[in-house]
């Protein structure tokens, strides 16, 4: 499947971003029924059966370098996406994505070279601090962890995904890459037993999270890693937070508070510079 256009990278990022808040109100709802481990991996699964017929790989004409890193890449993107649903299945979605994300920061601090970077990320960090409930009492700690490992995951998959972006086409490189994160979290699927329930309702819902949450995500992010700088596309992802509020307040009926509202302010104005500033700053 050959796209006749393409879409600019910061845009990319950001529909991407929307794609996966969107999934994420599916996956919520199939928690109770499957369980967070069969989720992902019916997510995933579907994921790389629509990229695979999509983009028609040659897997026989990839040398040893691609298949180093598309491997390394699969693994991370399955992993991190099971980490993630294993999470947010214990703590509120919210704390989870904020955690998650300290992976990608930590990422954009130390690959940051000028003043005007480390602004946007102080700026991020600002977000994120005040979007974080940190005040909440009895959270579950392994899923405090099991986010803080989801973002070493993410920035896993940021680097690899820009390296592997140079060396691959961008479907092809998502596509088998998807494949090999199936390979890693299916037996977590299967041994958990909640695959062993599957009906139509249920796989339908499942293509519904795997085109929205990874199979459009990701071939766009994919996309944009191949034009931005690994330090630009952490810190765009800063807006993933602040979606995750707002789907709450949308989906969920939860008020924003001023606090949160500010929060909002501080990573989308840091998204925006970013982007602004990206321009003389590719790699």
């Amino acid at each position: 499947m050959k796209s006749r256009f393409n879409i600019p990278p910061i845009p990319a990022v950001i529909i991407a971003i929307l794609s996966v808040q969107c999934g994420a109100a599916i996956a919520k709802g199939l928690f109770p029924e499957i369980g967070a481990a069969a989720t992902a991996s019916l997510r995933i699964g579907l994921s790389a059966i629509i990229l695979l017929i999509a983009f028609r790989p040659n897997l026989l004409k990839l040398n040893a370098k691609q298949w180093k890193y598309v491997i390394l890449y699969g693994f991370s993107l399955g992993l991190m996406n099971m980490v993630f649903y294993l999470s947010i299945s214990r703590i509120p979605i919210g704390l989870g994505v904020t955690l998650e994300f300290i992976g990608p920061l930590v990422l954009a601090i130390f690959s940051s070279k000028r003043v005007i970077d480390f602004i946007w990320v102080t700026l991020s960090i600002v977000g994120i601090a005040l979007i974080a409930p940190w005040s909440s009492n009895g959270l579950n700690i392994s899923g405090v962890l099991l986010a803080l490992l989801a973002g070493v995951f993410w920035a896993a998959y940021i680097i690899l995904g820009g390296r592997i972006s140079k060396i691959m086409k961008g479907g092809e490189a998502v596509a088998v890459g998807m494949l090999f994160a199936t390979i890693i979290i299916l037996p977590f699927g299967i041994f958990s037993g909640g695959l062993s329930g599957l009906n139509p309702r249920l796989l339908g819902l499942g293509a519904a999270l795997a085109l929205l949450s990874s199979a459009i995500p990701f071939t766009l992010e994919i996309g944009a890693l191949k034009q931005l700088p690994a330090r630009t596309f952490s810190i765009l992802m800063s807006l993933e937070p602040a979606m995750a509020s707002l789907a709450a307040f949308v989906f969920l009926k939860e008020h924003l508070s001023l606090t949160e509202c500010a929060a909002v302010g501080c990573v989308v104005i840091a998204s925006a510079g970013s982007s602004f500033t990206a321009r003389g700053n590719k790699q």
